[in-house]
């Protein structure tokens, strides 16, 4: 089935869903995960270009990530992590490729149309890009 599930983190509520979700699914299915976090700031895309020193930013995506995969590994899984930069929709693609993923998984946060036209949507450009299946989860806000 399933052997390295690539866990797309945005370092934000929404992560708590999709980290859940693929917590059972990589018992279930004996899968390594692998948490990305695509770091996309004005210095993340111009982080190689201008040789920038990594922004308090990224070392705090760094720090929530290793702490994410910390927690996952203390409860028995086989985890990893990356931080790139870049782009989120093209970086997620590249990664899915260059790891060997044969699942991409992904919280989604319900946006309508309106909201969709204003801030995009990385789920939506992904989902053209890869080649293997998308696991999408809809994160709900606790009130």
């Amino acid at each position: 089935m399933y052997r390295r599930i690539l866990v797309a983190i945005e370092h934000s509520d929404a992560d708590h869903t999709i980290v859940a979700h693929v917590e059972s699914l990589a018992r279930l299915a004996g899968a390594e995960l692998l948490l990305i976090h695509v770091a996309d700031g004005w210095a993340a895309r111009n982080f190689d270009q201008l040789k920038l020193r990594e922004s308090e930013e990224i070392q705090d995506d760094r720090a929530y990530l290793e702490s994410l995969r910390d927690q996952l590994r203390h409860k028995g899984l086989t985890v990893d992590l990356r931080l790139v930069m870049g782009d989120p929709s093209t970086e997620l693609a590249k990664a899915v490729e260059t790891e060997k993923a044969d699942l991409l998984a992904m919280a989604t946060h319900g946006h309508r149309f309106l909201e969709d036209l204003v801030k995009g949507t990385t789920v939506d450009r992904v989902r053209h890009l890869v080649t293997v299946p998308v696991l999408l989860v809809r994160h709900v806000q606790s009130p």
